[in-house]
């Protein structure tokens, strides 16, 4: 492990990517040395920290991943799944730890991350932050204790410009629950409820998705059974606390051999 591992930044422009760079500049033992846009976005060619309103930090932005993965030691990744999938084979051909922080993703974009994590360690998590890290793992137990009796709701609620639903946490947690109860969640899943629905199915994992305005995240873990209810709650008011743990993800990972981990790994939970 170099003792300040050069670390590139897909989707530098949006709100996760400056957030990142902001995170990796001033971070004592990780370095900035690529940032990705896609192809004619205004940026290329210019100085991120510039493009950022801030000092020339002398990276400029790319929409030429593969020689910034060349360079890397590590790669964090917040865009779009296409987009993810792509970038997961060109860092497996860079030996480079690639962060994913992507939602979204479906069964085939997942299979081809798979394939990847042959050659390179992949650390994947629908989010970064130690509370919610916590919270998935609090679910689980909490699901394994109770029976089916004890219906299980998630219910999550972000910005008015968040595309997918529910979220990559939403859906983590769901997993958790169900991995509680030991059942697969697809087989599981109660969403999108709208009419005559008839009554609850027992068993069922449901899911609530709120937009609106400038929410950062917020997850509740619902627990309902005749007479009481038991809420597993987490509120993020700063997205910065998923660029720090994707960033610590990028570093931890550096020492880790090829495979696909998750932030339970890297928490050590």
């Amino acid at each position: 492990m170099t003792q300040t591992p050069a670390i590139t930044v897909t989707g530098a422009s949006g709100r996760m990517g400056q957030m990142l760079i902001t995170a990796i500049t001033a971070h004592p033992a990780a370095r900035l040395i690529g940032c990705i846009e896609r192809p004619g976005h205004a940026w290329i060619g210019q100085d991120i920290g510039l493009c950022m309103g801030g000092a020339a930090l002398g990276v400029l932005v790319t929409d030429d991943p593969l020689e910034a993965f060349a360079q890397s030691q590590a790669v964090i990744d917040f865009t779009a799944p296409a987009a993810t999938v792509e970038f997961a084979g060109l860092a497996a051909q860079a030996r480079a730890v690639h962060v994913i922080g992507t939602t979204g993703l479906d069964a085939a974009h997942h299979a081809k991350i798979d394939a990847a994590a042959h050659h390179a360690v992949i650390i994947q998590a629908g989010n970064m932050s130690l509370g919610v890290n916590l919270l998935t793992r609090l679910t689980q137990k909490v699901a394994a204790a109770l029976d089916a009796d004890w219906d299980i709701e998630i219910i999550e609620a972000h910005h008015n410009r968040k595309v997918d639903a529910p979220s990559g946490t939403a859906l983590m947690l769901g997993e958790a629950a169900a991995a509680g109860r030991g059942i697969a969640l697809e087989d599981h899943t109660d969403s999108g409820r709208h009419g005559i629905t008839g009554a609850r199915r027992s068993g069922a994992i449901g899911f609530s998705a709120i937009r609106g305005g400038d929410i950062v995240g917020e997850h509740d873990v619902l627990f309902a059974t005749a007479g009481e209810r038991i809420v597993l709650r987490h509120i993020a008011t700063d997205r910065a606390i998923f660029a720090r743990g994707a960033l610590k993800a990028a570093l931890w990972g550096q020492s880790q051999k090829a495979g696909r981990y998750d932030m339970m790994d890297v928490l050590g939970l």
